[in-house]
C-alpha cells in the first residue's frame, strides 16, 4: 500500500483538457475502491480484536470496545465517527453485498453508500440483504441520480418490505431531540435544533408571527433579524442574551490594554478578532449594536489575583455595581515565552479543585483525544489515580466522557510527554502498539518561533514591562459571585489576560 501511495504521488500531472477530466474521473473511482477496501479491513480488523478478547477471557458483552477508537485514530476522525464508520462497514461488507460491488466498481461513492446504509438501519439483516437486492445498485440503477432520489428510493423500499419497523423508526426519532452549537464565520455561530416536526414548525411559525408583526409596527429590523433576537430574548430573559452566563474571553493584555492584532480566544467557540473581542468587554454585544436596540453600556469592574478585591471594593464604593447591566472581570494567567503552556499548580487531593478544573479548560479547551472535538465533561488524570498518579495540572487532561472511558479499556496506556518550556502533550498508546500524541492547542500570544517570539519580547518590554515571576496557585482559584459584594450582577464575562 505504501509503494501504491509513493508510486501515485510521483504520477505527472496531465496537460491536456480531456486527460485532466479522465483522470478525475479515474481518481474518484480509485477513491471508492478505496472506501470499498477500507470497509473490509475495518470489519477484518473488528473480527480480529473479537478473538482476541475472547481469548483473554472479556465477556462477549464487552468484546468490540476501543475497535472503533483506534479506527477513529488510524482515519485521523473523532471516535464518534469512527463508530459510524465501523457501523457502516459492517453493514456494506455483511448485508449489502450489492451496494459493496457497486462501490467497488466506482458507480457509487462513499456517502452516497452511507446514505442507503442510513435509510435501511431499521431492518432486520434479510430484510436489509432484500432491499439491497432490490435496488441492486452495481447494475447502474443510480446512475445520474442525486442524493435525494438515493435515499427517496431506499426508503421506499424499507417501507415496503417493514412498514412497521420503519413508522417505529419515524415514532422513536423524538428520542434523540436536541440542541447543538457549532462555530460560524465571522464571530457568529450555528444554535441548531433538532425537534420534532410539529414543534419544529410550530417554534419557527411563532418566530415569524412575531417578525411580521414587528415589521407591521415601523421595525426596521429585517425578518431574519428580528426572529434571531427574539429567540436570544425568549430564551435567555434578556434582550442581550446574557442572564446569569459567564462568556470567558482569552486575550493577551496586549490585546487589551494597547490595541495588539494578537487574536483572542472564546472557549466554545475558538479564535476572535481583537478589536471584537475588545468591544465585547468594553460597550456591550455587538448583536445588540447591530440589531439597532440601545446598549448599555457597562461598568469594568477588575478581580482575580493581584488587587482584585481592591477594584471590587472601590467598585462597592461608588456605588457602580447598582447601576451596572454585566460586570467584567480579569485574571491573570501566566504562560512560557514562545510555547504558550501555562504555569503549572498542583493539588495532594484525588479529585481536581475548582481551580485546576479552569486551568485545564482554558488549556485544553476542547477533548485532548486526538481529532475529537467534542467538549470537555470529565477532568481526567492522564496516569490514574490507582496507579499512583498525581493530581497534577501536567498529570490532568480534559477529555469527553467516551474518551475517557475508552482510555480505560484494556491494552490501551497514556502518559504526559511534556518537557520544560513546552506545551503540554499526552502520549496514547492503543493495543496495537501504534503510538498518537495530543498536543494542547497554543492560547493567544504563541509564538511559533522562539527566537522571533524572545525578539518581540525585548521590543515589547521596554514599553510594556511583563512580571517577572508567575502568580502564586491561588491566581487560579474560583471567585465567589455570590457574596455581598456584588448584589446586583445579572451579566458576567471573564477576560483571562495571558502574560507570557
Amino acid at each position: 500500500m505504501r509503494d501504491l501511495i509513493d508510486a501515485l504521488a510521483s504520477l505527472p500531472v496531465p496537460t491536456d483538457g480531456p486527460e485532466l477530466i479522465d483522470e478525475v474521473g479515474d481518481s474518484e473511482e480509485l477513491k471508492c475502491l478505496i472506501a470499498a477496501r477500507q470497509a473490509r479491513i475495518a470489519v477484518a480488523f473488528d473480527l480480529d480484536q473479537r478473538r482476541s478478547q475472547a481469548a483473554a477471557g472479556v465477556p462477549v458483552a464487552e468484546q468490540g470496545k476501543g475497535v472503533a477508537a483506534q479506527i477513529a485514530l488510524a482515519r485521523r476522525e473523532s471516535p464518534a465517527r469512527g463508530g459510524r464508520l465501523l457501523g457502516f462497514a459492517r453493514a456494506l461488507v455483511t448485508e449489502m453485498p450489492h451496494t459493496m460491488a457497486a462501490v467497488e466498481a466506482g458507480l457509487l461513492n462513499e456517502w452516497r453508500a452511507t446514505l442507503l446504509v442510513r435509510e435501511t438501519a431499521c431492518l432486520s439483516a434479510a430484510d436489509r440483504c432484500a432491499v439491497d437486492e432490490d435496488l441492486a445498485a452495481d447494475t447502474g440503477a443510480f446512475d445520474g441520480a442525486g442524493d435525494r432520489q438515493i435515499v427517496a428510493a431506499a426508503r421506499a423500499a424499507a417501507y415496503r418490505r417493514d412498514p412497521r419497523s420503519v413508522t417505529q423508526r419515524a415514532s422513536h426519532a423524538a428520542a434523540d431531540r436536541r440542541v447543538s452549537l457549532r462555530p460560524a464565520p465571522d464571530t457568529m455561530t450555528y444554535l441548531t435544533a433538532l425537534l420534532p416536526v410539529a414543534q419544529g414548525v410550530a417554534v419557527h411559525a411563532e418566530l415569524t408571527r412575531h417578525a411580521d408583526t414587528r415589521r407591521a409596527a415601523g421595525d426596521e429590523r429585517s425578518r431574519g433579524q428580528l426572529m434571531a433576537d427574539a429567540l436570544v430574548e425568549r430564551t435567555t430573559g434578556t434582550p442581550g442574551g446574557f442572564s446569569r452566563v459567564e462568556v470567558q474571553l482569552v486575550m493577551t493584555d496586549r490585546t487589551l490594554f494597547q490595541g495588539d492584532a494578537e487574536p483572542a480566544l472564546l472557549p466554545g467557540y475558538g479564535i476572535v478578532p481583537a478589536g471584537w473581542a475588545r468591544n465585547l468587554l468594553t460597550t456591550g454585544p455587538a448583536s445588540e449594536q447591530a440589531s439597532g436596540q440601545p446598549s448599555q453600556r457597562p461598568g469594568t469592574q477588575c478581580g482575580g489575583s493581584g488587587g482584585g478585591g481592591n477594584a471590587a471594593e472601590r467598585s462597592s464604593e461608588d456605588g457602580i455595581e447598582a447601576r451596572q447591566g454585566f460586570q467584567v472581570w480579569l485574571r491573570r494567567l501566566y504562560t512560557a515565552p514562545g510555547s504558550g503552556e501555562l504555569v503549572a499548580v498542583e493539588s495532594r487531593t484525588r479529585l481536581f479543585t475548582a481551580g485546576q478544573r479552569r486551568f485545564i479548560q482554558a488549556r485544553d479547551h476542547l477533548c485532548r483525544a486526538p481529532y475529537c472535538d467534542a467538549p470537555i465533561r470529565h477532568y481526567d488524570h492522564i496516569i490514574p489515580w490507582y496507579k499512583d498518579g498525581p493530581t497534577t495540572l501536567s498529570n490532568g487532561a480534559g477529555l469527553c466522557e467516551a474518551c475517557n472511558h475508552t482510555k480505560e479499556l484494556p491494552g490501551w496506556h497514556t502518559r504526559p510527554r511534556s518537557s520544560p518550556g513546552s506545551r503540554h502533550v499526552i502520549e496514547i498508546s492503543t493495543p496495537t502498539s501504534h503510538t498518537y500524541h495530543s498536543t494542547a492547542p497554543p492560547l493567544p500570544g504563541s509564538s511559533p518561533n522562539k527566537r522571533e517570539h524572545q525578539r518581540e519580547r525585548k521590543q515589547e518590554t521596554g514599553r510594556h514591562p511583563l512580571p517577572p515571576t508567575p502568580p502564586a496557585a491561588s491566581s487560579f482559584a474560583p471567585e465567589d459571585h455570590n457574596t455581598p459584594a456584588y448584589p446586583y450582577t445579572r451579566q458576567s464575562r471573564r477576560a483571562q489576560l495571558l502574560f507570557a
